[in-house]
């Protein structure tokens, strides 16, 4: 089956092609707007960086083959050295398959393979960029024979899978309430002010400034309006985008993993098996929670990972905070989900209001410095800082609850994270010299995921309680902690 090399679909020419002018875009845009003197020699020379991409990427393909034999995926590539990988079955954690926008007019996937050694970095071990779906089912079906596992017959939408259960299914109003409250607007306004500041040498921005402060003359209910216009429009668009990415949301538990599907123009399938959660993590955000609505995620060690810096994959987008230990505990054995928390002492709330008036100062105090009198704007910044730093003392929590360790804190979202005993990489208890005067200490907890951990920082909690969690997490029978990790 498979065991003659074979070669992706032409249409991975194409991405080779689109992934390479991707990287060049900004360099090839410039030198054929903003070239100044010799307009014909720039676009003659763009034209043929970009010819050069698309011979670049058709030898690509042909030089990339794969196939199935003795239990390994073997892929050689290279134009110049040829590179040969065999990845053996046993040791691919999981296949995270998408449809992009390449790929579904010709029935494809782009297939990404995960191992244990690819789990670290967040780059795939392979990644087969256009294969057909009969192909990618052909895959999984070695893979799951290799590991002892009967496939049954079926035609699913990505690929075949065993019976699956669903954990859960967004729903239409849950899509359109997290698309309307993901705070995308900023994103798409710092992504426009990045592009513009790279054209500072090319736009006239003094004449535009000189124009924008003819428009300030006209008067504030003007400016506001402006203001409201631009907002709406980056709320506008980054709605369309959430829509588009997290539609169809669904969790499956099918065997020993939780499969992932989202994606309306682009499908993405992806994979966390049960036993790479390193831990879990609800998450409040300050328009979802005055109506009870939170967002949980895992921190995995391993399966289709997304990000490059950190495993924290999305598990439920958006969901009642009341409903979150009902969706899970069926399916994710061992934790609580609703501990019994113990807040921070009522003293630390004036270190809390201190820490948030000083880092208030310089965003207030330099813009009434050196753009009077609009600078003055600035002082709404200062009951904002107090009100999030009351926030964060009244959000400070922890608990521990047979072998787990609940740490709850606040930046702009509100967190709370569960962490099981044997899974802990780090607990730490810091004191600055004014808490040792006021018996307070910080606690510092993280798991193992991504480049390096993820966990939690609780600050100014009682020094008995950072001690009682220290010596619950250090405590002399090590045996118990092996015992759990071999299990």
């Amino acid at each position: 089956m498979m065991s003659e090399p074979k070669r992706l679909h032409p249409v991975a020419a194409v991405a080779n092609f689109l992934q390479s002018l991707k990287e060049l875009l900004l360099p090839v845009f410039v030198l054929i707007i903003f070239g100044g003197e010799g307009v014909f020699f720039q676009f003659i020379a763009s034209g043929l960086i970009i010819l050069l991409l698309l011979i670049s990427g058709i030898v690509r393909w042909l030089r990339f083959t794969y196939r199935i034999e003795e239990g390994e995926l073997r892929i050689e590539s290279g134009v110049f050295v040829r590179k040969k990988r065999y990845i053996p079955f046993e040791r691919i954690q999981s296949l995270d398959l998408s449809e992009g926008i390449l790929q579904r007019p010709f029935n494809l996937v782009k297939m990404k393979v995960e191992t244990a050694g690819s789990s670290g970095k967040g780059d795939a071990e392979a990644i087969l960029t256009a294969i057909n779906k009969q192909e990618a089912s052909m895959i999984q079906q070695a893979l799951l024979h290799s590991k002892g596992q009967a496939l049954q017959d079926g035609n699913e939408e990505l690929a075949i899978e065993p019976k699956a259960d669903i954990v859960y299914k967004i729903s239409p109003g849950e899509l359109l309430l997290l698309s309307s409250t993901s705070g995308g607007a900023g994103v798409v306004i710092s992504a426009v002010v990045a592009f513009l500041l790279q054209l500072d040498e090319v736009l006239p921005y003094e004449r535009i400034f000189a124009q924008f402060e003819s428009f300030i003359k006209s008067g504030i209910l003007f400016i506001s309006i402006i203001v409201f216009i631009i907002f709406f429009i980056a709320w506008l668009i980054a709605l369309i985008g959430s829509l588009l990415k997290y539609a169809d949301f669904t969790v499956k538990k099918v065997d020993n993993d939780l499969i992932i599907t989202r994606g309306l123009l682009e499908k993405r399938q992806f994979t966390i098996p049960f036993n790479r959660i390193q831990a879990v993590k609800i998450t409040e955000n300050l328009l979802r929670q005055p109506f009870g609505f939170a967002s949980v995620y895992v921190e995995s060690a391993g399966g289709s990972l997304q990000d490059v810096s950190s495993s924290s994959v999305l598990l439920l987008p958006i969901t009642k905070k009341s409903r979150i230990a009902d969706i899970l505990k069926p399916y994710i054995k061992g934790y609580s989900f609703e501990p019994l928390l113990r807040p921070a002492p009522r003293r630390s709330c004036l270190r809390y209001l201190f820490r948030g008036f000083l880092t208030s100062i310089l965003p207030i105090v330099l813009p009434i410095l050196f753009s009077r009198p609009w600078g003055y704007f600035a002082l709404l910044l200062l009951p904002f800082s107090l009100l999030l730093s009351y926030l964060k003392y009244k959000d400070a929590g922890w608990g521990i609850d047979g072998q787990q360790l609940t740490l709850r804190y606040r930046g702009l979202l509100k967190n709370t994270v569960f962490m099981k005993k044997n899974r802990i990489q780090k607990l730490s208890m810091e004191q600055s010299y004014f808490q040792i005067r006021a018996d307070l200490a910080t606690v510092d907890g993280a798991v193992m995921s991504g480049f390096g951990g993820s966990g939690g920082t609780v600050a100014d909690l009682e020094k008995s309680d950072v001690q009682q969690m220290y010596e619950w997490y250090s405590y002399t029978d090590k045996r118990l902690r092996k015992t759990e990790d071999s299990s």
